[in-house]
């Protein structure tokens, strides 16, 4: 590989794969069909500090490299997309809590998010909203005030946020919302705050194409009490930078996952055109089968080292929305296509629910649509190129 890991990441990304061939992939065929929740796939991640990984050591975590934590969630989803979801949000909360959380809400939070014994999630888009974050109708007003000057007792949060991973599962929700309705522009007036279980209904599960087993939700603040000092870093109006940053992590990972999905289905495809035979011969000695699994591995292989290239730059400190949103946007375009032509490899097989490769079409199109839509990502590619190439 180009981006070597240290031993010891070395060897976290490889029991996480002998997880998933081991324990994930002989039982998840049964459990996306039946839309269930894979309870002791999700305790046994929490047992090899998946939840943890990007926590730093002195709060319980593993603290690894973000190409570590990338290359852990390809495994994750090579297994099944579902599991890489069930850290994804949780991972993007850690890491706002890292990077911008006070220290009492480091001490609060980290060290039972590194076990899992604390799962978070993170809400931004609202029913009527999608990408567009700055015409957010989800407000935080003050509860109250204090009789110093101004300072309140804390918020009252009124609005709707939906497409919730792990809500009903979630002691936490990380929620950008508007502090100052009055704030020009828009983004200058939102903040991220730490809600905690008990504050917020879970409204309705989503029904979904793919992406089984974890739940999606809708959920409703209803006048829901919050204190003054769960905004994250304590500094109101900072919420829609911070969360931006947090989305670089966020895209990388789903990237990632598009890498897993992408992944799993190439394996599949190179198994069955080996196995399979027509005319005489394997079928990939057949032109037309063979362009194809030559194709899908030289994409895969370029998506890799986009996605790797984006974590290795945020790993570095450095701005990296421009190439995280090319990670997402390849990789996810990548495994769309993949999966694709991995049905066709399969021919009439790969429409069957006997094999995995109708899982991995359904489960593929999450990463286009998913963390900023693909016609987002190029928005924000193009926007990038020109400010960093100015005339």
């Amino acid at each position: 590989m180009l981006f070597d890991l240290a031993a010891e990441e070395r060897a976290i990304v490889d029991v996480v794969a002998r997880f998933v061939d081991d324990d994930v992939r002989p039982v998840v065929r049964d459990l996306e069909h039946a839309d269930a929740y894979p309870a002791d796939l999700i305790e046994r991640m929490g047992e090899l500090g998946v939840f943890g990984l990007l926590i730093p050591e002195a709060d319980g975590g593993a603290d690894v490299s973000i190409p570590c934590f990338a290359l852990v969630t390809e495994q994750l989803a090579r297994g099944w997309m579902s599991l890489a979801g069930a850290m994804g949000g949780h991972s993007v909360v850690a890491f706002l809590l890292r990077e911008f959380g006070t220290d009492r809400q480091r001490e609060r939070y980290l060290p039972r998010m590194a076990t899992g014994e604390l799962r978070a999630a993170m809400a931004l888009t609202e029913p009527g909203g999608g990408s567009d974050l700055q015409a957010m109708r989800t407000v935080a007003r003050p509860a109250g005030d204090g009789g110093d000057g101004g300072a309140t007792h804390g918020f009252v949060v009124d609005g709707v946020k939906t497409w919730i991973s792990n809500a009903r599962r979630a002691g936490l929700i990380a929620l950008l919302c508007k502090t100052d309705t009055a704030a020009d522009p828009p983004h200058k007036g939102m903040s991220v705050l730490l809600v905690e279980a008990g504050s917020y209904q879970v409204s309705r599960d989503l029904s979904k194409l793919g992406y089984k087993g974890v739940e999606a939700c809708e959920v409703v603040f209803d006048s829901a009490p919050v204190p003054a000092d769960a905004v994250l870093g304590s500094a109101p109006g900072t919420g829609f930078a911070q969360m931006m940053r947090g989305l670089e992590i966020g895209r990388i990972q789903v990237a990632a996952r598009a890498l897993g999905v992408g992944q799993a289905a190439l394996d599949d495809a190179l198994g069955y055109a080996q196995q399979r035979e027509a005319f005489g011969v394997p079928i990939w000695r057949h032109q037309s089968i063979g362009n194809y699994l030559a194709d899908m591995a030289t994409s895969l292989r370029a998506a890799r080292l986009l996605t790797l290239d984006a974590a290795t730059r945020l790993q570095a400190g450095e701005r990296a929305d421009m190439e995280a949103g090319m990670a997402k946007l390849f990789a996810s375009e990548t495994a769309m296509k993949i999966a694709m032509d991995a049905l066709r490899v399969h021919g009439g097989y790969g429409y069957s629910t006997e094999f995995d490769v109708e899982r991995y079409f359904r489960d593929a199109p999450l990463m286009i649509v998913g963390e900023g839509t693909n016609e987002i990502q190029r928005n924000i590619i193009v926007r990038q190129l020109i400010a960093r190439r100015p005339p």
